[in-house]
């Protein structure tokens, strides 16, 4: 299962308090959230993978409403958070007012990037 949204609020980034420390030019030099604005409204893929599941097609076709699939992950055990299919998090499902969230609890940092 995953939930997507296109909605990133970068807007809010920018007035935070960790937005000069975006992103690290060549030199080493960090660059500052109004040097990243002409990218703030690009469109990104996010996905909150709460499991996933093997199935053979004759099993597909079998399940109806209400049926369950078990995923391969534990209860209380981190969710996967994509951004354009790349790794980038790890979450907690969350309860906003009516509807489902993800608070990110770590961030992957990937070697060499």
């Amino acid at each position: 299962m995953a939930g997507e949204t296109d909605d990133m609020g970068l807007q809010d980034l920018a007035s935070s308090s960790a937005a000069p420390e975006l992103a690290k030019k060549e030199e080493g030099q960090v660059r500052s959230a109004q040097e990243l604005e002409p990218v703030f409204d690009v469109p990104v893929r996010v996905q909150a993978v709460l499991g996933k599941s093997t199935l053979e097609v004759s099993q597909l076709l079998k399940l109806a409403p209400g049926a369950v699939v078990e995923l391969d992950r534990k209860v209380g055990e981190a969710i996967d958070i994509y951004v354009n299919n790349r790794l980038v998090a790890r979450g907690e499902v969350v309860l906003v007012e009516d509807h489902l969230g993800v608070t990110m609890t770590e961030i992957i940092k990937l070697d060499g990037n």
